[in-house]
C-alpha cells in the first residue's frame, strides 16, 4: 500500500450537540483541504465526557445517541473518501449508554468499538463493552480503544492480533485528578499517556494515532497530546498540550515490515509459557 496521511485531533468538545457535530464537520473539511486519509477524534466529541470521574453527575451525563442517527450521519456526508474515527456515548437497549467509538467513511460504518475497562466512578455514568475487534478500511486493518482501555497490553495484543495495523487509540484522559501538577506537561498522567501510546505501538509493531481532548469539563483538565506513533515506538508527530492536528504520510505496510523484520514481536510469543493466574491469586 502506498503512503497515507494519519492525523490525530486534539480539541475541546462539550455538552453541546450541535456545536460537536458542526466542529467535527469543520475539522473533516480542513483536513480534507490537507490531504488527510484517516483522521481520528478524541472520545466523547458529540456530546462531551464526564465532568468528574470518581462520582459522576447523574443529571449530567452525555447524551445517548443512535449510531443510525443524525449526528453520525452528518459525519458520513462529510467524510467522503477520508476514513474518520469519531466518540460518542452510544444509547443502549432498554436505557443507559456505552462510552463508544465509530469508524466511517461516505460509504457508511465501518467499525465500532464500546470501551470495556472503566476507571473510578465511570460505571456509574456507562454500561461497558466486552470485546476488541479489528476491521478493514481504505487505509488498511484498523482496530479502535478508548481511554483506560489503552493501559493494558491485553486490549491492543488483541487487535494485533486480529490483524489492525492501525490503532486508533481515542481519548478524553485528564490529569491526575488526585496530585495534579501546576503545569500539564509534569502531570503524573501526562507521562503515562505518551508511554501507553508508545508501548502499545511498539510491542505490537503496529502505528498507534492516539487523538485527546483539550480544555476542561467540570472538575477535569484534560491534557491534549495527540500523535501518531509509528511500529518502532517512535513519536511521527504531535500536538504536545495544544489543541491542533498530529500529521504525518507513512506507508503503513512498509513500516511494520521493515519493525518486524528481525524481531517479530506476534511470532516469537510463547503462548505455553503465559499462564494466567487464577481468580484466588489476584490481589
Amino acid at each position: 500500500m502506498a503512503p497515507v496521511t494519519i492525523a490525530a485531533v486534539a480539541a475541546h468538545f462539550g455538552r453541546d450537540i450541535d456545536r460537536g457535530v458542526g466542529k467535527v464537520v469543520g475539522i473533516i473539511e480542513a483536513a480534507s483541504r490537507e490531504g488527510v486519509q484517516l483522521l481520528v477524534f478524541p472520545d466523547a466529541c458529540l456530546g462531551g465526557y464526564i465532568g468528574d470521574l470518581r462520582e459522576p453527575d447523574p443529571t449530567d451525563l452525555p447524551p445517548a445517541l443512535d449510531p443510525d442517527g443524525p449526528e453520525i450521519a452528518a459525519v458520513i456526508a462529510a467524510a467522503g473518501p477520508m476514513t474518520v474515527c469519531v466518540g460518542y456515548a452510544e444509547g443502549a437497549v432498554g436505557g443507559g449508554r456505552y462510552n463508544s467509538a465509530i469508524c466511517v467513511s461516505g460509504d457508511g460504518e465501518l467499525g465500532r468499538h464500546r470501551k470495556v475497562h472503566q476507571p473510578a466512578g465511570e460505571m456509574l455514568a456507562y454500561l461497558a463493552g466486552d470485546s476488541f475487534a479489528a476491521f478493514d478500511t481504505p487505509v488498511g486493518r484498523v482496530g479502535m480503544l478508548i481511554d483506560y482501555d489503552k493501559t493494558f497490553p491485553e486490549s491492543a495484543r488483541a487487535l494485533a492480533l486480529d490483524g489492525a495495523q492501525i490503532i486508533a487509540a481515542l481519548s478524553a484522559w485528564p490529569a491526575s485528578v488526585t496530585d495534579r501538577a501546576s503545569r500539564l506537561p509534569a502531570d503524573r498522567q501526562s507521562r503515562l499517556f505518551d508511554l501507553y501510546d508508545c508501548a502499545r505501538a511498539a510491542e505490537n509493531q503496529v502505528v498507534v494515532v492516539s487523538s485527546n481532548q483539550t480544555g476542561i469539563m467540570g472538575s477535569l483538565r484534560f491534557l491534549g497530546q495527540a500523535k501518531v506513533v509509528g511500529p518502532g515506538g517512535d513519536v511521527l508527530a504531535t500536538t504536545r498540550s495544544k489543541g491542533g492536528l498530529a500529521k504525518v504520510d507513512i506507508d503503513v505496510d512498509a513500516e511494520i515490515t521493515r519493525a518486524r523484520r528481525v524481531l517479530n514481536h506476534l511470532a516469537e510469543r510463547r503462548v505455553d509459557a503465559y499462564q494466567a493466574p487464577s481468580d484466588q491469586a489476584q490481589p
